[in-house]
């Protein structure tokens, strides 16, 4: 019985929000034409492009409130269906019932079996052991893919460690809450990189054990698409395929000009086509730049492409500095990437791979030390800590890494802007032009926080933050000092 009244008092409180939302996006209806009758000069179609974007945030909270339901509601099935069952007698009838299950909701959804059992394989997650997120859903605060995505990260992790997860997203008050990326403040892609990149850090698991069994799982496949194409999809150790996407980028900027009409995309594909089929030899129309020069179909071989020398490509590792010195065992992380094993990151950085730069950490704060460079250039190092800071164009929701990003003053030069880390932000070209021929505009940066955006309606988006967390500090050494002042790279690089 107190189990029933639970789970309606939890349905009627899904209900009740559902009609606060109901009644929000009625006021929303009607709050323009209010406001014009009471101010004469109020823009009125200001105020109903306002009341559009206000909408259409009231109808994603219902969406999330919508989801909470069904999760509860479909969980709440199950159980009573394996009550009114009575117990299994064998795993056969066990299975049966699973199976009747699923097909009772498939049908009441209209939905395959499979959308079926991945929702209430998600439901039950949901409200068994992430009780957060599942509260977090109820009041729109995450979206129905954010949930999902917290399922799956949590997924083979102790109970406690998912709390953890949950807590450091969700939970503002946790002991070690996320630096300004709540996980409904970040597009779904970018939330799973956080949580990814959390889960790998905090796995109960050693890294080093859980890569080498994913590495003997490397491959290649071939998956036919439609129109006369197909992917070729590598799995690889993530410093490979990061060299290797660098490197092809590097070549590919190499070849883009005014006689050039490819984009970026297009020319990586290409670039990884001559090199694959021709083996660096002999002549190919793939890397021609349009036929415009005869001597533009040189194929990409060694530090050359199409005749233009190839850029070096640049990977940041942020390695822990007891990390690096073999004390510790916990995760690099690889830029555009990830956390990876710190074996990985010291045979990076001790056979000397051109193409990988050494970025040491404090143990004390997380924060990054130095940059280990061959020459010293301010506006390189600045260049550096640029992608330090922001990982990726910091504009909402984009996920272009920082090889596809242009430093730029958020101040302009001509109105008085510096070249300093406090005035710099790198947003891709796309976002680079929005900034320029639209009424969107960065606010100022720190050394250690990307710009936010203002948008032309005056709403103000929050940007990213590198999640940095200080690492662990073995028991067998004498504690450490806190860090102060600031981190020793703000000096490097100029600021």
């Amino acid at each position: 019985m107190e189990s029933r009244d639970a789970f309606t008092a939890e349905i009627r409180a899904a209900a009740a929000a559902l009609r606060q939302s109901a009644a929000a996006l009625e006021a929303l209806l009607d709050g323009p034409d209010r406001a014009t009758h009471s101010n004469d000069d109020a823009d009125p179609v200001r105020l109903l492009a306002d009341a559009c974007l206000d909408g259409l945030s009231e109808a994603a909270r219902v969406e999330s409130r919508v989801a909470a339901l069904n999760v509860r509601l479909a969980a709440g099935y199950v159980h009573l269906a394996e009550v009114l069952a009575g117990p299994a007698a064998t795993p056969r009838d066990c299975t049966a019932r699973e199976m009747s299950a699923v097909a009772e909701v498939a049908g009441v959804l209209t939905v395959s079996e499979r959308s079926a059992s991945a929702l209430i394989s998600d439901a039950l997650a949901l409200t068994t052991w992430l009780p957060l997120t599942l509260e977090a859903l109820g009041s729109g605060r995450v979206s129905w893919q954010h949930a999902r995505i917290m399922v799956n990260e949590a997924a083979g992790l102790p109970p406690a460690a998912a709390g953890c997860l949950e807590a450091h997203f969700l939970d503002p008050n946790a002991s070690s809450p996320a630096r300004a990326c709540f996980a409904g403040e970040l597009a779904p892609g970018r939330f799973r990189a956080k949580a990814r990149t959390w889960r790998e850090r905090h796995h109960p698991d050693s890294i080093e054990a859980r890569h080498t069994r994913s590495a003997a799982d490397r491959r290649v496949e071939f998956v036919p698409d439609r129109d006369g194409m197909a992917w070729l999809n590598t799995y690889l150790p993530a410093a490979t395929a990061a060299g290797i996407f660098d490197r092809l980028t590097a070549a590919s900027r190499a070849l883009q000009g005014p006689a050039e009409a490819r984009t970026l995309a297009q020319l990586r594909a290409d670039v990884a086509a001559t090199v694959l089929l021709r083996g660096g030899s002999g002549r190919s129309a793939g890397i021609a730049a349009g036929g415009a020069d005869a001597h533009a179909s040189q194929t990409v071989a060694g530090n050359t492409a199409a005749g233009v020398p190839v850029p070096r490509a640049q990977v940041l590792v942020t390695v822990p500095v007891l990390s690096l010195l073999g004390i510790t065992e916990e995760p690099a992380m690889l830029d555009g990437y990830g956390p990876i094993p710190p074996s990985m990151a010291r045979a990076l950085v001790a056979g000397g791979a051109d193409s990988f730069y050494r970025v040491l950490i404090d143990p004390r704060d997380g924060a990054p030390l130095e940059i280990g460079r061959t020459s010293y250039r301010i506006p390189k190092a600045m260049r550096y800590w640029l992608r330090l800071r922001d990982a990726k164009c910091t504009f909402p929701a984009c996920n272009n890494p920082s090889l596809d990003t242009d430093a730029d003053h958020l101040l302009a030069w001509a109105d008085g802007g510096t070249t300093g880390i406090n005035n710099l932000g790198q947003p891709c070209r796309k976002h680079h032009r929005l900034k320029h021929t639209t009424a969107w505009q960065p606010t100022p940066a720190t050394p250690q926080k990307p710009p936010d955006w203002i948008s032309p309606t005056g709403r103000h988006y929050r940007s990213e933050q590198q999640d940095w967390e200080p690492p662990a500090w073995p028991e067998s050494l004498p504690p450490l000092a806190a860090a102060s002042g600031p981190p020793l790279l703000e000096h490097a690089a100029g600021v």
